[in-house]
Parts: structure tokens; C-alpha cells; sequence
């Protein structure tokens, strides 16, 4: 679909997660920046449970990239930042309904986000090739 360029060059360590240490974006192709997205529903409730924030993350990133007409495979890279340890496995396991790609990636545990109940946000940036 895209000819987007994901790699891991075997001068560098291998990564430690589902990324690719590098993104090649095609020459006149358009960059999209999307706002980090939080658990909330579409009712705008923001439940206490993090795998419930985790899951509902996922599915308003989806919705953000449809609203452009851009799927998963647009994704260039993605940032997240937690306020608690992640559960890697569930993570993964709503990681894997969207991404079957593996974007650049960032991970970041902070003391505190927008909202004191927010305790997941991730951010896409995401490419379409011209």
C-alpha cells in the first residue's frame, strides 16, 4: 500500500520491542501530526481502568487516521507516555488489532498528563506517499 521504508540496520542493536529503529518517508509524500490520544470514549467517559484506556487509546487512533483516509501502514511513529507501569501483554495484544507494521518508536513514563485520570497517551505521526 505504502512505500514507506521501515528498517533495523544490523550495524545497531536489535530493538527491545515492536519498532523499527528507522522510517523512511518518500520524497513529496504528506505528513500528518495527530494530537496524543487518550482512553476516553466516544461518549467523552474516561474509565479508571488503564487496560481500558489502553484498548479505547487504540480505537480513537484508529479513528484519527480514518478520518484522513490513512490506516495503520501510514504510521511513521508513534510516542507513548504513561503515568504507570505498562502491562506489556495486554498493550501488545491491542497493539497487534492495529499495527501488523512496526513504526519508529518512543516510550516514556512521566509523573503526570494532561488530566490527573489520563493514565495513557499516545501520539501518531503518520505519512502519505505522493
Amino acid at each position: 500500500m505504502t512505500n514507506i521504508i521501515r528498517k533495523n540496520p544490523n550495524t545497531m542493536p536489535k530493538p527491545v520491542g515492536e519498532y523499527s529503529h528507522v522510517t523512511v518517508i518518500p520524497p513529496n509524500s504528506t505528513l500528518y501530526t495527530f494530537s496524543g490520544q487518550i482512553g476516553v470514549d466516544f461518549a467523552g467517559n474516561l474509565v479508571d481502568d488503564v487496560h481500558v484506556q489502553v484498548e479505547n487509546t487504540f480505537k480513537n487512533i484508529r479513528l484519527a487516521l480514518a478520518s484522513e483516509g490513512l490506516t495503520a501502514e501510514n504510521v511513521i511513529k508513534v510516542n507513548i507516555w504513561s503515568v504507570e507501569s505498562i502491562d506489556w501483554d495486554h498493550f501488545y495484544q491491542e497493539w497487534g488489532k492495529l499495527f501488523a507494521i512496526k513504526p519508529s518508536m518512543t516510550i516514556a513514563y512521566v509523573m503526570a498528563l494532561g488530566l490527573p485520570e489520563i493514565k495513557i497517551e499516545i501520539e501518531i505521526l503518520a505519512a502519505k506517499p505522493a
